[in-house]
């Protein structure tokens, strides 16, 4: 379903995110990451003059992680940031190193990389490079999948995965916790 028709408006603000999940030779998985702001008008900061269409923030970033979603390696760079102190926020990352991609994944992110110790916009993208992490090991074909390691992670962690649901009572019927019968059962 398409979102309604919108009240005539100007745009003011685009940002643009974009996660690739990569398999390396070496068997890890590498995470790349941009963002892109840019402003519909031209305006100054205190360090730069940033032109209509011109990037006020552009920061990447990589994370590389082994087969059970560790982080092995994690690098970060600001390329455009509206003042010229931006880019030592970027220098942090490498405080990922040894986080596992689970639950409570962006809590401890957070403890390492929070307020000042980091940059706000690259943080932003980790729970995106989470997911992708995720998406690009799950689907690998030449990779063995512990189907009860997915089950563990996915179950409960959306609503098309909730322990109640019909995916679930189909693809771990030893996990689902819904009703065993009625309206539910027959939507499957």
């Amino acid at each position: 379903m398409p979102l309604s028709e919108p009240t005539e408006r100007e745009l003011l603000h685009t940002r643009e995110i974009v996660i690739r999940g990569y398999h390396r030779a070496d068997g890890l998985f590498d995470i790349d990451a941009e963002i892109v702001d840019t402003k519909s008008y031209t305006f100054t900061t205190s360090d730069r003059a940033i032109p209509a269409g011109d990037r006020l923030h552009n920061m990447v970033m990589r994370l590389t992680v082994d087969a059970s979603l560790t982080i092995v390696g994690a690098e970060a760079a600001t390329e455009y940031g509206p003042f010229a102190i931006c880019g030592g926020g970027a220098a942090t990352f490498g405080r990922l190193v040894g986080l596992p991609i689970r639950a409570g994944f962006m809590r401890e992110a957070n403890a390492r990389l929070g307020g000042i110790e980091g940059c706000t916009h690259i943080r932003e993208m980790l729970q995106q490079m989470a997911t992708v992490a995720f998406q690009t090991s799950f689907v690998l074909p030449s990779r063995q999948v512990d189907d009860r390691a997915q089950a563990d992670r996915l179950v409960n962690s959306c609503h098309a995965y909730s322990a109640g649901g019909p995916v679930v009572r189909r693809r771990w019927p030893e996990l689902y916790t819904g009703p065993d019968g009625g309206a539910e059962a027959a939507a499957d």
